[in-house]
């Protein structure tokens, strides 16, 4: 049981990157790989705040702050000075593992003796439970610690998608998908096209290194290499999440996503649980991925009429 919410927190933790993600190649068709380093930027700026003594919910926002900022850097130079998107964000993710190493003053930075989201949550789980560190769900025995953490990851996912949900259905937020659909009309409209770009992928960034924020805490370190494929994964989770939804409403999209990236550290977590070796977690992601990009494809070419209904 205890692996099983494991891999439930893990997968709600990582749907904030999916949400970054499926922000920045849904909404804006912006190819961005900053994400990699994105990730591993808010999981150092929180690391080395906790470690300084910074509670953890202040210390997560530094992390999304600071995300929001290597967005902004990549949309600058794509609309600014032109350079080709997919090039902007290699740019900005190559600079950001030595500003990376540069925040932790090393290339790993441990997380268990220092108070954390993880260790607040468990606190709060303790005293809900009456001292008790463990409690029967439908005859499985689960851990007070595993099943408060899990809460409070749900919570932030929660609040965080209810957030974008209404932050899209304002002026500003249908502004930014409409950039996203058509460039000429919004301009037409008199909006301006590129701070609408900058701004979507500072927010896309912003989730991926919240994300980067929670799952340090989490796992109890920060790691110079933790955002190696992390574009890869949330993509994946976007595609599986439309999958599932099957419609384009904006709140089922958000729920897809998220739900699709639990979904995908499910089959992670039971292809590793078959023996595979966790040094494959990689080709793993990878074949999925491509399993997920063509078998939509097949499907719509064996039965186009049913595509099409």
């Amino acid at each position: 049981m205890s692996l099983l919410i494991g891999t439930f927190t893990i997968g709600c933790i990582l749907s904030l990157l999916a949400l970054g993600v499926f922000i920045s190649f849904r909404i804006f068709a912006f190819p961005d790989i900053t994400a990699d380093g994105s990730i591993t930027l808010g999981a150092s700026v929180a690391a080395t705040l906790l470690v300084r003594g910074v509670s953890p919910p202040l210390a997560s926002l530094a992390g999304f702050f600071a995300g929001m900022l290597a967005g902004a850097c990549t949309g600058t130079l794509h609309t600014r000075f032109k350079i080709n998107p997919l090039l902007s964000g290699i740019l900005v993710m190559t600079a950001l593992y030595s500003i990376n190493l540069h925040i932790m003053g090393k290339s790993n930075v441990p997380l268990l003796s220092v108070t954390t989201i993880v260790t607040q949550s468990e606190h709060i789980g303790m005293k809900l439970m009456r001292g008790a560190t463990s409690f029967n769900l439908a005859g499985w025995e689960v851990s007070v610690r595993d099943a408060s953490v899990l809460g409070a990851i749900l919570w932030a996912v929660a609040l965080t998608g209810g957030l974008l949900y209404w932050f899209f259905r304002t002026n500003l937020g249908m502004a930014m998908r409409a950039t996203g659909d058509n460039v000429q009309m919004i301009r037409a409209l008199g909006v301006n096209d590129a701070n609408m770009i900058v701004f979507g992928v500072a927010i896309s960034n912003g989730l991926v290194a919240l994300s980067g924020a929670l799952l340090a805490q989490y796992q109890g370190f920060a790691d110079v290499g933790m955002g190696i494929g992390m574009v890869v994964w949330g993509l994946a989770s976007v595609i599986i999440g439309e999958a599932l939804v099957g419609t384009n409403q904006l709140g089922l999209t958000l729920s897809g996503t998220v739900m699709g990236s639990v979904l995908f550290r499910l089959l992670v977590a039971v292809a590793l649980r078959w023996g595979l070796s966790p040094n494959d977690l990689k080709l793993i992601t990878a074949g999925f991925v491509f399993c997920a990009l063509i078998v939509p494809q097949f499907l719509r070419k064996k039965w186009p009429r049913s595509a099409h209904a």
